[in-house]
């Protein structure tokens, strides 16, 4: 297949692409600074693309040709609040065939099974759950697939790894840690998928 990946550079991005390339995939990796992607052992099958999702133009060109595309996009400061949004509408407006996003558990969908305690601490966020909802429900709403994640952790990749449907997610006073690795694998697994619905999944390293 070829995808292309939003959030390249991220840590979460660069074990998505590794990844990606270990199965055989083709990878764009979309980033502000690409030069900040480690080298693969693959790059004969990675193509890297400087853009910005907040500048319409330039994410628009990184998108046009785009069939499937996945997203580990994160906030990395409080000045980047409104990146997933962006994100988010500028893979809508390319019409994929598929996208594929990483979102946080406890927000929008996922706010009513990771419990009151999970959802006061989240409140604090602010414009940050905004922008993470907002993101969400704009992927949502285009037919695509959210996955809501734990707190992510620099583990590896999960023997017993999983992902189930939101309404099968573990009610727990705090949401379940999942390493990157695991995420990343589960994002795969989705865009290997043709056929899985669009809706909420949680992944999970056990």
């Amino acid at each position: 297949m070829h995808l292309t990946v939003l959030g390249a550079s991220g840590a979460t991005g660069q074990q998505l692409i590794q990844q990606a390339l270990d199965r055989g995939h083709t990878v764009t990796a979309v980033a502000r600074d690409p030069d900040r992607l480690p080298a693969t052992g693959h790059d004969d099958q990675l193509i890297r693309v400087r853009a910005d999702v907040r500048d319409t133009d330039a994410i628009g060109r990184a998108l046009k040709d785009a069939t499937t595309i996945i997203s580990a996009l994160g906030i990395p400061s409080r000045d980047q609040v409104g990146v997933l949004t962006a994100g988010a509408r500028g893979a809508v407006a390319a019409v994929p065939e598929r996208i594929i996003w990483m979102g946080a558990f406890g927000t929008g969908a996922s706010a009513a099974a990771a419990g009151a305690l999970t959802r006061t601490l989240l409140r604090a966020m602010g414009a940050e759950l905004t922008d993470k909802v907002t993101a969400d429900t704009t992927i949502l709403d285009a037919g695509g697939t959210v996955f809501h994640c734990g707190p992510l952790s620099a583990g590896p990749l999960s023997e017993h790894r999983r992902t189930v449907d939101l309404s099968q997610a573990p009610h727990r006073l705090f949401p379940a840690r999942v390493s990157r690795a695991t995420v990343a694998a589960a994002l795969l697994d989705a865009a290997e998928t043709p056929d899985l619905p669009g809706g909420t999944y949680v992944p999970l390293d056990r």
